[in-house]
């Protein structure tokens, strides 16, 4: 049964917090998929990800680019990589059906949009009713997570 994690992003931006989870998820040995809202966001994260640190990259690439980078960045179902994790961001969506097959799934929504806290309550409630092992995870006033559910 895959595990699901919903980070409620209050403090931090998308871009603060999703680099650094994708390097836990290379220390692991696993390839993810990011699944974005818009092909928008996917181009920026493109960007972002070879540059957000001096010191680091994190290798990924996107449509039509090779599939064997360990990130894979995209608005579709499709999950090229063989991935572990599945990361959805920006209102991209899944069902718990759809995530057979992974290891986890994470969901980062923000706090501060009330169409994304929403969903995420939605998304929630279905992963529950599927008897998937759902946590939720919420930023401390010093930036670490927290387990709250």
């Amino acid at each position: 049964m895959t595990e699901i994690l919903f980070y409620h992003l209050e403090r931090a931006r998308l871009e603060d917090v999703l680099p650094g989870l994708l390097e836990k998820t290379l220390e692991r040995d696993w390839r993810a998929v990011v699944r974005a809202g818009s092909k928008e966001r996917v181009e920026a994260l493109d960007g972002h990800l070879w540059t957000y640190r001096d010191e680091s990259f994190l290798p990924h690439a996107h449509s039509g680019e090779a599939t064997s980078q360990p990130v894979w960045l995209t608005v579709g179902d499709e999950l090229p990589n063989d991935p572990q994790i599945l990361f959805l961001i920006d209102g991209a969506k899944a069902t718990a059906a759809s995530l057979d097959g992974l290891a986890r799934c994470v969901m980062i929504f923000d706090g501060r949009d009330d169409g994304a806290v929403g969903d995420a309550r939605a998304f929630w409630k279905e992963t529950k009713v599927a008897g998937c092992d759902a946590t939720y995870w919420k930023q401390s006033p010093e930036g670490r997570w927290e387990k709250q559910a």
